[in-house]
Parts: C-alpha cells; sequence; structure tokens
C-alpha cells in the first residue's frame, strides 16, 4: 500500500475518531507517520481492544479451583486432574465469512486453532455455531456451502475432528452470518506456555508460512458495520492453508517439549502487530523488530503492509538466547520458515527497521494501557408478556410436531456434519447427533471431554438477562444429559453496534443473565471473544452470545446417548407450567415472535441437574435428553428418531396439551429407564419434580393414545429440509 499524508481524515478512513486520533498524538508527542497509525488503528479496534465491551466482561466470574488461566491468555486452562489440562476458546469469523465464505470460515478455525496449540496443548476437538439468515434470502445458501466446505475443508485436512455445534436460520442474519469456531486442546497441566515477553536481548523468532497481503485491516473491518460496500472487501480476507497449519502444530509441539520458549503468540488479528505489541506489553518491555528479516511472499510489500497483514499459519516466539540453531532445526525439519526478526529491549518501545530506515518508533506501554475505553450508554429492552397456554391457540398435535421438525432450525443437520470428519483421531465417543454433547476420550482412554456449543438467540431478543443466562444453563444441561460433570465455559458475543443504546442494553443484560447463571453452577468463564458491529446498513442482528461449555466424564464408556431403548419408562424431571411465550411452537405453527421466554430458576437447574448425574452414576439411566427448543413432544421426538424405537406418551389430567409438549419451560430432562421405580423414589427424596411420561417401544410415537404416527416418517421430514434446500 503507498504510504499517504497521515491527518484526521485518513485515520477516520482506519477508523479512528477525532478523540482517539488526538489521543494517539498525545502520546507520541508527534504526529504518527504512516505505518504508527495502522498500528494505532488495528490496536484500538473493537476487535483488539475491547474498548466498549471491557467494562462489562469484568463483571463475569473468571476464577475458581480448576482455573488454571482466565481470560487474558489466548486461551482459557482447566485442571482436569491427572496431571492434564484442558485448553479451549471459540472466536468469531463473521465479518470475513459473509465476504468470502469458505476462506473466512476456513482461516476461522486455522484461527482458533493456533490460539489453543501455542499454550502448549494438542488440538483434540473442533466445534462451531452458525447463524445464517432467511432460507428464502437468495445469499443464503451460497453461504452455507461456502462456510461449511470451509470448515469441513480446513478442519478435515489438518486432522483435528469436528464434533458438535448448532446452526440456526432468522432473516435478522441476511446481511451479517455468524461463523463462531471452538476449538478444545489438552496439555501436561505443568508445560503451559505464556505471552509475556522476557528477557532482554532474547531473539524475537518469526515461524510459519510467509507474509503476504492478505487480510491487512481485517481487524480494522471487524470493527465495522456493512453496508452495499461489503464485497469490496474481499481483500481484508485471510487466505488459510490447513496443511501448512498442520506442520505448524507438529513443530510448535515438538519445539514446547525442550525449555527453550520463553514466550509464545500466534498472529492473529492484526497479525505481526498484535503478536509483537501484546508480548512486549505483557512483559513491560519493549521489542525491536528488523523488518527486511521477515519472510514475505510477494515483492515490495512496505511495513506497513508487513506489520497489519493477518496471513495465516504464523507464529512469534521469544527464544533463550542460542537456542536459535536448536529450534531452527526443528521447524526446518517441518519445512517451514524460521526467521530470527528482531530482539526484546527493555526499552518499553516498538522499534520497526526496514531499508537502513527506522519505520515506527512508539511507546509500547500507552498502546495497550490507554487504548480507548467506553462505558456506552444503554436501555433496557422492554418487558414482554408472559405467555403460557390460555393466551395461545391449540392446534393438531401432530401436525405440529410435523412442522417443527421440518423447520429450519429443527430439521436434521446431518448434511452439514457428514461434511465434517468427526471421526479422525479415533477419540469419539459421541459423534454429532448422538447426545446432547460430543464425548471425546483423553489420551488415556479411560476418561473423556464432554463439548458443546449453545444459544436461543430469540431469547436474547426478547429478554437479553433471561437468554444470557439461558445460554449457559442450556450448555450445563446439555454436558449433564451426557453424563459429564460440567466444568468451565467459553463465550462468544455477537452483537449490534455497541454506539446505539438499545444494542449496549442487550450486551449488558445477556452479561447480567450470564453471570448469575455462572455464579450458581460454579461453571466460571475462562476465555471469550467480543464480536461487535454485527449490523448491515443499520440492521442489527438477534443478540447472540453463543457459550462453548466442557465438562469432564471420569469413565468415558459411560456416557449417555439420545437413542431410547426398547421396553424403558420415561420420565420427566422438572415441572411445566406450559410456558409458550418466544418459543419455535408460537413462531412456527402460529408464526408469531412474540412474548417473553422462559424464566430461568438458577436453584431449580442445580438441584435437577446434580440429581440427573448422580442416577447416571448409578446406572439407571439408559437414556437422556434436555427438553429446549420445541419442547417436551420434540425432545421424545428426537429421542425415537436416534434410534428408531417408538414410544408411547400421555399428558397429565389437567393439562393443557399444546402448552405440556410445546412449551419450552427450563430447568427439564427426559430420561429413559429400566428401573423407574428407583428413580422416582430418588426423585422424592431429594425433593426433585419427576413424572412418568410413558413407555418405549414399537415403531411410532403415540401422544395421549389417540394420534400417532411412524418413527421412520418423522426421520424422513426430519432429514429432508437441508438437503432439498440445498439443492436448490
Amino acid at each position: 500500500m503507498t504510504e499517504r499524508i497521515v491527518s484526521p481524515a485518513l485515520a477516520a478512513e482506519f477508523g479512528l475518531t477525532g478523540d482517539e486520533y488526538a489521543r494517539a498524538v498525545k502520546i507520541m508527542g508527534r504526529d504518527p507517520n504512516f505505518t504508527e497509525l495502522g498500528i494505532f488503528s488495528v490496536m484500538w479496534s473493537e476487535h483488539c481492544s475491547y474498548k466498549s465491551s471491557k467494562n462489562w466482561l469484568k463483571q463475569l466470574p473468571t476464577t475458581g479451583p480448576r482455573v488454571i488461566c482466565g481470560p487474558g491468555e489466548n486461551a482459557g486452562v482447566i485442571d482436569i486432574g491427572e496431571g492434564q489440562a484442558a485448553i479451549f476458546k471459540m472466536e468469531s469469523h463473521n465479518h470475513p465469512s459473509f465476504i468470502e465464505p469458505y476462506q473466512g470460515a476456513a482461516t476461522g478455525v486455522g484461527g482458533i486453532l493456533r490460539d489453543v496449540f501455542t499454550m502448549g496443548a494438542r488440538p483434540i476437538a473442533n466445534l462451531n455455531a452458525l447463524r445464517f439468515g432467511s432460507p428464502d434470502h437468495p445469499k443464503t445458501r451460497h453461504l452455507v456451502a461456502g462456510v461449511v466446505a470451509g470448515i469441513g475443508g480446513y478442519g478435515n485436512c489438518v486432522g483435528v475432528p469436528t464434533v458438535g455445534g448448532e446452526c440456526n436460520f432468522h432473516p435478522c442474519y441476511n446481511g451479517n452470518i455468524l461463523v463462531n469456531a471452538m476449538t478444545v486442546g489438552i496439555a501436561d497441566a505443568k508445560r503451559i506456555f505464556y505471552s509475556a515477553a522476557a528477557g532482554p536481548g532474547n531473539p524475537v523468532i518469526y515461524v510459519g508460512a510467509k507474509t503476504g497481503r492478505d487480510g491487512i485491516h481485517g481487524a480494522t473491518m471487524a470493527s465495522a458495520e456493512f453496508n452495499e460496500d461489503a464485497e469490496e472487501k474481499r481483500p481484508t480476507v485471510q487466505v488459510g492453508d490447513p496443511f501448512t497449519e498442520k506442520l505448524l502444530i507438529e513443530a510448535c509441539l515438538e519445539l514446547m517439549a525442550s525449555d527453550v520458549i520463553v514466550a509464545i503468540q500466534d498472529m492473529g488479528a492484526a497479525g505481526l502487530t498484535s503478536s509483537s505489541v501484546e508480548m512486549a506489553g505483557k512483559g513491560g518491555l519493549g521489542i525491536t523488530l528488523e523488518l527486511d528479516n521477515v519472510p514475505i511472499r510477494e515483492i515490495g510489500m512496505t511495513p506497513y503492509e508487513i506489520m497489519l497483514s493477518e496471513s495465516q499459519e504464523r507464529m512469534l516466539m521469544v527464544l533463550k538466547p542460542g537456542s536459535e540453531d536448536q529450534a531452527r532445526r526443528v521447524f526446518e525439519k517441518w519445512e517451514l520458515d524460521f526467521a530470527n526478526i528482531g530482539r526484546v529491549t527493555d526499552t518499553g518501545r516498538l522499534i520497526l527497521n526496514m531499508h537502513g530506515k527506522v519505520y515506527a518508533d512508539m511507546p509500547i506501554e500507552p498502546l495497550v494501557s490507554q487504548a480507548p475505553l467506553y462505558d456506552r450508554p444503554h436501555v433496557e429492552t422492554s418487558k414482554q408478556p408472559e405467555l403460557g397456554p390460555d393466551d395461545i391457540d391449540a392446534c393438531d398435535t401432530i401436525a405440529s410436531l410435523m412442522t417443527l421438525l421440518r423447520c429450519p432450525d429443527l430439521a436434521s443437520k446431518r448434511w452439514i456434519w457428514e461434511q465434517y470428519d468427526h471421526l479422525v483421531m479415533g477419540r469419539t465417543v459421541l459423534k454429532p447427533g448422538g447426545g446432547d454433547a460430543a464425548v471425546v476420550a483423553l489420551p488415556d482412554g479411560r476418561r473423556a471431554l464432554a463439548l458443546v456449543t449453545d444459544c436461543t438467540p430469540r431469547y436474547c431478543q426478547a429478554d437479553p438477562k433471561r437468554g444470557g443466562a439461558q445460554a449457559v444453563v442450556e450448555t450445563w444441561r446439555n454436558l449433564t444429559a451426557v453424563g459429564a460433570l460440567p466444568l468451565a465455559i467459553t463465550d462468544n458475543m455477537n452483537f449490534g453496534n455497541p454506539e446505539r443504546p438499545e444494542i449496549m442494553g442487550q450486551f449488558a443484560g445477556c452479561i447480567d443473565g450470564m453471570r448469575e447463571a455462572c455464579l450458581a453452577l460454579d461453571y466460571p468463564v475462562v476465555s471469550g471473544n467480543v464480536s461487535l458491529y454485527n449490523e448491515t446498513n443499520g440492521k442489527g442482528i438477534l443478540p447472540t452470545p453463543a457459550i462453548g461449555g466442557v465438562g469432564l466424564l471420569d469413565d468415558a464408556t459411560k456416557s449417555i446417548g439420545l437413542a431410547l431403548p426398547s421396553d424403558a419408562t420415561l420420565i420427566v424431571i422438572g415441572d411445566s407450567k406450559g410456558h409458550l411465550g418466544c418459543t419455535l411452537y408460537l413462531r412456527e405453527v402460529l408464526g408469531r415472535e412474540d412474548g417473553a421466554p422462559p424464566a430461568i430458576d438458577l436453584a431449580a437447574e442445580r438441584r435437577n441437574g446434580d440429581f440427573v448425574r448422580g442416577q447416571m452414576g448409578l446406572s439407571r439411566i439408559a437414556a437422556c435428553h434436555d427438553v429446549s427448543d420445541g419442547g417436551l413432544l420434540v425432545a421424545v421426538a428426537e429421542m425415537a428418531m436416534a434410534s428408531g424405537v417408538g414410544a408411547d406418551i400421555a399428558c397429565p389430567t389437567g393439562a393443557a396439551e399444546h402448552g405440556y409438549l410445546f412449551g419450552e419451560d427450563q430447568a427439564r430432562y427426559v430420561l429413559a429407564s429400566t428401573a423407574p421405580d428407583a428413580i422416582l423414589d430418588a426423585a422424592k427424596k431429594a425433593g426433585v419434580p419427576a413424572f412418568v411420561l410413558g413407555t418405549t417401544g414399537g415403531s411410532q410415537l403415540t401422544v395421549a393414545g389417540s394420534d400417532a404416527i411412524s418413527i421412520a416418517e418423522l426421520k424422513r421430514i426430519n432429514e429432508a429440509w437441508l438437503p432439498e434446500f440445498m439443492a436448490g
């Protein structure tokens, strides 16, 4: 990029406000030059500085007895016992995936993988949370195809299984889809690698792929809303190479087995700029870079382009003096670039040299500590009315069930997950569709991690506090339903323009609900990502605080799936008031999107979940599913479709059938058991609501002794929509 005259107008093009530019001038004691302005713009972008969200994020609980490292590093780290740690994080690649769906999604996977292995972990699983626009929108099919192919193409080639996720559709995502990627890795709990630079004089090493012009100002693009020129931003989307990433994983882990790495950081958003500034800043030190030494793949790259490029598969390391040759041999063995590009200093400054000239000389500490921090005005979302069975029309039960099972949100996502290799590594115990969460065996083969992503954006739109809390408890229930003890979460906060008070009100409300749920469930937040400005022409997405949950099973062979056994009793754990506000029944069957979401009783969530897990420990439960989207009848139908085994269920006397079967009351599970009396007796003693729903067997789903439909027909309906949609 040709250098331009620095001015407030150019700063505005780079995403800095007038006040922010004035602050940069004050820090420098002069006008910054072109390269320095670029560095300010990316480091102070919303994507890198969290300037609108940081004050709210501080309210989330981030500590606990298992937390080794909470937010602030590349990923969160928790102790999973026996000397092992789980390292995980979720991150967004929303704007790039809308502009260039294949590469946007692929590089989102690559970036989150690097966040995890840069801390010393071998990645063992990927997940994703996807939100697309209306199926009727002309771009939706193209975006779905590209994103799914990008996730599968990268994950499959790099050899890490994609084991779970979610996919929703809503018109609010027409102009701004969401692609959130999560990676989980395993490391020795005593060998975690951090990013703070140390040791003035220590060499700064660049490893991985060469630097190109792709991705320049990607962080800035991710910090602004879209308009009609979104397609013109295609050059800011990075291009990924999963085969290079695989080599990078192996090379980094091999070098980490030695004792030569002082600090390590992946080059993600803002590339070499953020990695060098953050490493030096965390260490309270300076850094000098010789940009002539940076491996580049394009002729005539300027310091500005080198520093702001977001080319993929690159890492920055600080090594112990004298270890360079040892490290070089490792990376050359894996056919990766290795270059000594600078040194750590005690000056506290970032100095960039190239062609015998100083292109930047900036204080590092103010770049981080004096980044803008906003307490944006916010207004609370208006409360919606509570809607129960008496407020909502009843429709034919079986016809309503069929409508729900073929709707885009509940339709089978087999078309998606069959494009992902979910079995590579040979540790996948519960694969997609097999349970409420994925289960992946640990390297010892005995224990396992349960992994899930979840969120209900329509709840967050109607009542952000309830929606934020529900997103957390839903993942907690999902982990519980497969037999795992929930340990911690990562989050991906996807919202619209924070400069609008109603959007900041959504963000604040969701944080408040998440905080209360995490505290009540001893379920801390250890990592996360904030993605704001998800708007196009002033129209924002649904507030979407996606949650990634991680749980632990002491015995992988005792994980619990969805599939109904024959000759079992179905038991419902938890109370039902037939809550129909904000439900899929209301939206899909009656065409209404109104009402309050269901109330969240955190004490009941904790009590009921702990009870279910305890009964699993006593081997009394053969199948389990939490009750969520679509309500109780959808939950039973999904269990039946997972096995082909039917069920005969009945509603309690006096209950409104449509409220009982389609209400989305929380804190509920459906259990299949061959020891029902023992469960019911234990529930009574524990004060846990428990009711017999019916029995399993045959090949039909029968409701209230009359309405019936074959499980084969339900499965046909459920699995047909997405392939037919994608086939056009």
